[in-house]
């Protein structure tokens, strides 16, 4: 009868360092450029913000996922400053991320540091943005600081709508049946899921060459039956 509560009170039995330890792990992978495809580091966050019940809890995670994310972006900046505009040619944001790529150099190409800030809330431009600064040479002494806010800023929005949800959890508890609770979480899932396979099928659109049924072939020729054979067009 109260299986979403079960599922709420075994997340918060375990362990809180381990719990804590693990969404930071994966804020930081996503924020790698590379693991920001396969990592749900978003999901992730949402999940473990619905144990948060007090506020030296919400402090704690908002404070290690803002750290991991800043060190996930550092790492991203300093893959581009090593290997600059080659990146765009690899075989994994040839894969994953031409569009996002394009899309992350030219928002700082045209709004510099405050790119950095707002890309943290653009899924794959997030992933791919660092690394795109690092590879555009903008100074890291803009870049740190506008990790560091849009990272707050993210995981505290973050971690506050996880925590509302949680809470709206235990509540809905007292009025819901064991068959709407089931059901509710089976939507909850069901839209989670969708929205994950509509991230990993944008993430890996890639432009593909036109094949060739596509080229427009220019129309035959043939020669007139009373043309003279020495003017037919030499193949």
């Amino acid at each position: 009868m109260a299986l979403l509560s079960d599922v709420l009170e075994w997340l918060q039995a375990l362990p809180q360092p381990a719990l804590v330890a693990a969404t930071g792990g994966l804020v930081l992978a996503e924020c790698t450029i590379g693991l920001g495809f396969i990592a749900p580091g978003e999901g992730g966050l949402l999940i473990a913000a619905t144990t948060v019940d007090s506020v030296p809890r919400f402090l704690l995670l908002w404070a290690v996922v803002t750290v991991c994310a800043g060190i996930g972006d550092s790492i991203g900046y300093l893959i581009g400053r090593r290997y600059g505009v080659r990146l765009r040619e690899t075989r994994l944001i040839r894969k994953y991320g031409v569009d996002g790529w394009d899309k992350a150099t030219d928002i700082l190409r045209r709004r510099g540091a405050w790119a950095v800030f707002f890309a943290r809330f653009m899924p794959v431009v997030r992933t791919l943005t660092p690394a795109a600064a690092g590879t555009s040479e903008l100074p890291y002494r803009k870049f740190l600081p506008a990790v560091v806010a849009g990272a707050a800023c993210w995981s505290a929005v973050h971690i506050g709508i996880g925590a509302a949800l949680g809470e709206a959890a235990h509540r809905l508890e007292d009025y819901l049946s064991g068959g709407a609770l089931i059901l509710l979480g089976a939507v909850v899932v069901t839209v989670v899921t969708i929205h994950l396979l509509k991230r990993r099928r944008k993430n890996r659109a890639a432009p593909q060459p036109p094949t060739p049924d596509a080229v427009p072939q220019p129309p035959p020729t043939h020669p007139a039956a009373d043309d003279d054979p020495d003017l037919e067009p030499v193949r």
